[in-house]
């Protein structure tokens, strides 16, 4: 029998249209649609948080079949004012992707989020239960503070010793024990010059270590100082904050409250960032779920057997 055939990202697409929504008396949100208007409804959710958007999430839809919309979240992307921490928590994007749908007249749309796009897809699950229809998710991360020690200590450190010690570099002391703290003040700091530097570190740090093979591309690409400033101090600012959750469990604690609805979860099995244990605890929460593992991959949403497993996942629920 011959082996099933591996599916690979939809072609480029380019938007159909290009919008700002003024989501606060601060924040404008950049959103834009592409594929198919009276598709099936998707909201797709970047990782980070900070990262914001780019053309490769338009591509895991069926253009044909789907209405895709993606946003970049507050401070990060094209969305203004950029770098920005003031009103700028996890409770305030769920808020923005229902203020997103309420102005795009959509009813319930699929929701889609890789890493960070994972906790927020979960966070609006369980906050707008009614407006979900599915939910596919990867690199699953519940915004846990044993998660966050993890890829931020000895965790990944472990496994990447050498990337570990320049993550660890613009830090002296005592600081090296708690990194997270150590790098929230000196990003949020008056030093420019150090502040960049930082920026620099903590985006190179997570750069590395996404995915099973090195990517010098995706390297150089992370630590160009406009990206790594915006995408280190939103990232910093929540983690050090615990992504806004209260007791430090992130979403672990109320995965009951999810929606039932058709749920398919991705990881790759040596996934130094978000390790597999997560997404088996939320398969484990949710009956009904689907769970695939994908033994030859990392973190990077690139990496061919996620994106086979997540196109695959799209497609059935394209009807």
């Amino acid at each position: 029998m011959n082996a099933p055939i591996e599916r690979t990202l939809y072609p480029p697409l380019p938007p159909r249209l290009t919008r700002r929504l003024a989501v606060s008396d601060r924040h404008s949100l950049h959103y834009e649609e592409c594929g198919n208007p009276n598709g099936v409804p998707v909201v797709v959710l970047h990782g980070g948080p900070g990262a914001g958007s780019n053309p490769m999430l338009r591509r895991f839809h069926d253009p044909d079949r789907y209405r895709i919309v993606l946003f970049d979240q507050r401070g990060c992307g094209r969305s203004e004012p950029y770098a920005d921490l003031e009103d700028n928590t996890t409770w305030d994007l769920v808020s923005d992707i229902e203020k997103l749908r309420l102005h795009l007249g959509i009813d319930a749309w699929q929701v889609f989020g890789g890493s960070w796009g994972s906790t927020l897809a979960l966070a609006y699950a369980r906050t707008h239960p009614e407006r979900v229809i599915a939910l596919v998710l990867r690199g699953v991360f519940f915004a846990s503070r044993r998660e966050i020690d993890w890829f931020y200590g000895p965790g990944t450190g472990t496994l990447f010793p050498e990337a570990y010690e320049d993550f660890l570099a613009p830090l002296d002391g005592a600081d090296r024990e708690r990194p997270v703290s150590a790098y929230y003040r000196i990003l949020t700091g008056d030093d420019e010059a150090a502040c960049e530097r930082a920026a620099q570190a903590w985006s190179r740090w997570e750069a590395t270590t996404l995915s099973l093979r090195p990517d010098p591309a995706r390297v150089a690409a992370f630590v160009e100082p406009r990206y790594a400033i915006a995408f280190a101090r939103i990232e910093c600012h929540y983690f050090v904050h615990d992504a806004f959750f209260a007791d430090g469990d992130g979403l672990a604690e109320t995965l009951h409250l999810l929606p039932r609805v058709p749920t398919f979860i991705v990881n790759g099995r040596y996934d130094a960032v978000t390790p597999p244990r997560s997404a088996w605890e939320l398969h484990k929460a949710l009956p009904g779920s689907e769970l695939v593992i994908v033994e030859d991959a990392g973190h990077a949403m690139t990496e061919p057997g996620l994106v086979d497993a997540l196109v695959r996942a799209t497609d059935r629920l394209a009807g």
